[in-house]
């Protein structure tokens, strides 16, 4: 265990994460936006962006067995090779394949990827950070995820509209290469599991574990996955379905303009992860675990008023900017929330199971995602001129899932 917090191997983790993470949250922009440019269909849309989470389903709960099981700064680094590899060949093929296929199929790989790479991120901040420090940790974890987010569509907005798809995905392979090699220079304690039987009979063990640790050892945290998956069907699929179909297709902006506009929206969307990360971080003292329901509650609430916009006023820039400050306060306060979980979760949990169980959480709560996402797509389309019940609806289910979260929580 490291005494400090900013140790030289938790720094260089940071530091990749960052470039990683930049890279990552520019690629997730400009190739759903290629597809929405190409198509102007948010069903297709939806359907994509659905199916590309069906991946990092089944791969989440492989990489928490095998981060618990592996040295996690290898999977890191293997993996951003490989994603690097993976945007290189799109770029080689994007010219003379089936486009749509190749997009979904590509999408599907970076976001398997992705469910792959991120329990081992989040289980190395046990092995590199005393425990008193769980919380800054994973507030300066989120804080990066959210900064990345935010200069990532910002830069590829601008980058997209006006030199096209190509240079994002020249930066983008840059980005991955140069934190795969940052990443190799980390010295991350090890301890070796031994395997109980076969490959597959392992995993299936491990993962048995996990659940039964969820389920019966620490059965709130089932409780919290159970809201989390709740709010990941009704209010995150909603945002990242109608974020892009708002901005582009549905509000009156021109072509490119619209393209820049949902750039910065999806750096709003991201600078109200840093503020929420730089909030968890700076009030953890004062931040109890029984009162985050209500942050929950008040995601909820920041719904409505995008609904009551749409419905009310025509002005394509007074609906931009309820959209995108609504957008802004719901992702700060969701980001206190997760890192206030992830905290708590890795203090309650053991070490040799830290992987397997962030794995289960994550592969539990993302099989909502695909759904929502596929679902709101649809809605949208049926709701065309009146995109605003589709947000009403969202923000009703939302509220009902957040006052039962509240009353769960209050009972630690």
């Amino acid at each position: 265990m490291k005494e400090k917090l900013f140790s030289k191997d938790f720094t260089l983790v940071v530091i990749g994460q960052i470039i990683s993470l930049f890279g990552n949250a520019a690629i997730r922009f400009a190739l759903p936006l290629y597809l929405l440019n190409l198509t102007g269909s948010s069903a297709l849309y939806g359907t994509v962006t659905a199916c590309a989470f069906i991946p990092a389903i089944l791969l989440s709960p492989v990489g928490g067995i095998v981060a618990d099981r592996v040295n996690k700064r290898n999977i890191m680094v293997i993996l951003d090779f490989f994603t690097a590899a993976v945007i290189l060949a799109f770029a080689l093929l994007m010219d003379g394949a089936n486009l749509i296929l190749l997009l979904t199929v590509t999408l599907m790989l970076l976001y398997g990827i992705a469910g792959a790479y991120q329990p081992s991120v989040q289980a190395s901040i046990p092995a590199l950070v005393r425990q008193e420090h769980f919380m800054a940790a994973n507030s300066i974890i989120n804080a990066i995820s959210s900064l990345a987010a935010f200069a990532g569509p910002v830069i590829g907005g601008v980058l997209y509209s006006a030199y096209g798809l190509k240079p994002v995905l020249w930066i983008c392979v840059m980005c991955f290469i140069l934190s795969a090699i940052m990443e190799i220079f980390i010295e991350m304690p090890f301890q070796k599991q031994a395997f109980a039987g076969s490959v597959l009979k392992t995993a299936k063990t491990d993962f048995a574990k996990s659940v039964h640790f969820i389920r019966k050892e620490k059965p709130v945290i089932g409780k919290a996955l159970l809201i989390i998956c709740g709010i990941n069907l009704f209010l995150s699929a909603m945002i990242i379905v109608a974020l892009p179909y708002l901005v582009t297709e549905v509000l009156d902006f021109e072509a490119a303009q619209a393209n820049r506009l949902y750039g910065f929206a999806q750096g709003a969307l991201a600078a109200g992860g840093l503020f929420g990360g730089i909030g968890a971080g700076v009030f953890a003292d004062r931040l109890a675990i029984h009162r985050s329901g209500n942050l929950i509650v008040a995601c909820a609430a920041c719904v409505f008023p995008i609904g009551v916009s749409l419905a009310l006023t025509s002005s394509a820039i007074v609906n931009y900017a309820v959209l995108t400050v609504c957008c802004f306060a719901i992702m700060a306060l969701s980001t206190i929330f997760t890192v206030q979980m992830m905290s708590f979760m890795q203090t309650e949990t053991p070490q040799n199971l830290i992987g397997k169980v962030i794995a289960v959480i994550y592969t539990v709560s993302m099989c909502a995602q695909p759904l929502g996402n596929a679902l709101y797509g649809i809605l949208f389309e049926i709701c065309k001129g009146f995109e605003y019940a589709a947000v009403f609806f969202s923000g009703a289910a939302s509220l009902l899932i957040a006052c039962r979260a509240r009353n769960i929580f209050k009972e630690l």
